[in-house]
C-alpha cells in the first residue's frame, strides 16, 4: 500500500507538470520505475499504458478550458502514433542512449531561445497566422513518438519547445495540443508493446499507481495553464527546458560535480531573472499576470 501511495503522489507531480507545461510525465515517470529496478522495456510499456488513463483525462481538461487546437492534435498526433508504435517494437532491438546527449543539446538551445524570447521580448504571431504548417507537423511527430517509446519518454520536450520557439501558436495552445495528441502516441506505443512482448511486460501496481495520481491531476494543470499568460508560461516552460537538458548533458558525460552545480546555479539565476523580467514588464503595464474571470 505505502508503494502505490508514493507512485500515486508522483504520478499527481509528473501529470501536474506536464499538463501545465506540455512535457515530462513520461521522462519523470520513467526514471522512478526505473530506479525501483525495473528494466527498461517494462518501465517504457507500464507508464506509456498509464498515459492512455492520463492522456485522456488531461486532453479532455484542456479542450474544457478552450487550450485545443484540432488541426495540429491531427496533424502531429497520428505520425507521432506510427513513431511511438514503429519505437515499441524496436525497443528489444535498438539503445536510444547514443542518441540522448544529440537531442539533450538540441533542446537545451531550444529552451535558451524560449526563455530568451517569451522573457525578454513581447510575443508577436509570424505571417498572421497562428498555426504550424503540417510539413513541419509530420517529421515532428514521427521522430517525437519514436523517441517517446524508445526512452520511456520525450514526446512532450521533443514537440513542445519546437512548436513554441515557432512564434505561431500560444503557449496553452501548444501545451494543450501536445498533452491531447500523447493519447494517440500512448495508444500506439502500449500496442506496439503488448504485440511484440505480451501483457507480462506491464508492472499492474506501476501502472495502477500513476494512473490513479495522474488522473486527479489532469483537470488541474489544465485549468493553470488556461490561467497563467503566455509571457510567464512561456518563461518558465523556457528555464524548465534548459534545466532539465542540461542534467541530461552532464548525466552522460564525466564532468565534475563543482562544475554541475555551478552551472545549475547559473541556469537558476538566469531562469529567475527571466520570470522577474515578465513580472515586471506585467506590473509596468497594468496586465496581469493571471487570469481570474
Amino acid at each position: 500500500m505505502q508503494t502505490l501511495i508514493v507512485l500515486a503522489l508522483f504520478g499527481f507531480a509528473a501529470q501536474l507538470v506536464d499538463g501545465a507545461l506540455g512535457m515530462a510525465y513520461g521522462a519523470t515517470s520513467t526514471t522512478l520505475v526505473l530506479t525501483a529496478g525495473f528494466s527498461p522495456v517494462v518501465a517504457s510499456a507500464s507508464v506509456h499504458l498509464a498515459e492512455l488513463g492520463t492522456t485522456l483525462a488531461s486532453g479532455a481538461s484542456h479542450w474544457r478550458f478552450g487550450n485545443v487546437d484540432w488541426r495540429t492534435v491531427r496533424r502531429i498526433g497520428i505520425p507521432g502514433g506510427i513513431g511511438a508504435f514503429g519505437g515499441a517494437i524496436a525497443l528489444g532491438r535498438i539503445s536510444a542512449e547514443v542518441a540522448k546527449p544529440w537531442m539533450a543539446g538540441v533542446l537545451l538551445v531550444l529552451g535558451v531561445y524560449i526563455l530568451g524570447r517569451f522573457s525578454f521580448r513581447a510575443l508577436e504571431q509570424r505571417d498572421g497566422r497562428r498555426y504550424v504548417r503540417g510539413r513541419y507537423l509530420v517529421p515532428l511527430g514521427l521522430v517525437g513518438g519514436f523517441v517517446d517509446a524508445t526512452g520511456g519518454g520525450g514526446w512532450g520536450p521533443v514537440t513542445t519547445p519546437t512548436l513554441l520557439a515557432s512564434g505561431r501558436m500560444e503557449p496553452r495552445k501548444v501545451v494543450g495540443s501536445v498533452d491531447t495528441s500523447e493519447f494517440l502516441v500512448a495508444f500506439a506505443a502500449s500496442a506496439g508493446f503488448l504485440l511484440a512482448l505480451g501483457s507480462e511486460v506491464i508492472a499492474w501496481q506501476v501502472l495502477f499507481g500513476l494512473l490513479t495520481g495522474g488522473l486527479a491531476a489532469a483537470p488541474l494543470a489544465a485549468w493553470l495553464v488556461r490561467k497563467v499568460t503566455a509571457r510567464l508560461l512561456g518563461a518558465l516552460v523556457g528555464g524548465f527546458i534548459v534545466l532539465v537538458n542540461a542534467r541530461t548533458i552532464f548525466g552522460v558525460t564525466s564532468e565534475a560535480s563543482g562544475l554541475r552545480g555551478s552551472t545549475y546555479a547559473a541556469i537558476v539565476v538566469v531562469w529567475l531573472i527571466g520570470v522577474a523580467v515578465v513580472v515586471r514588464s506585467h506590473r509596468r503595464t497594468g496586465a496581469p499576470l493571471l487570469d481570474t474571470a
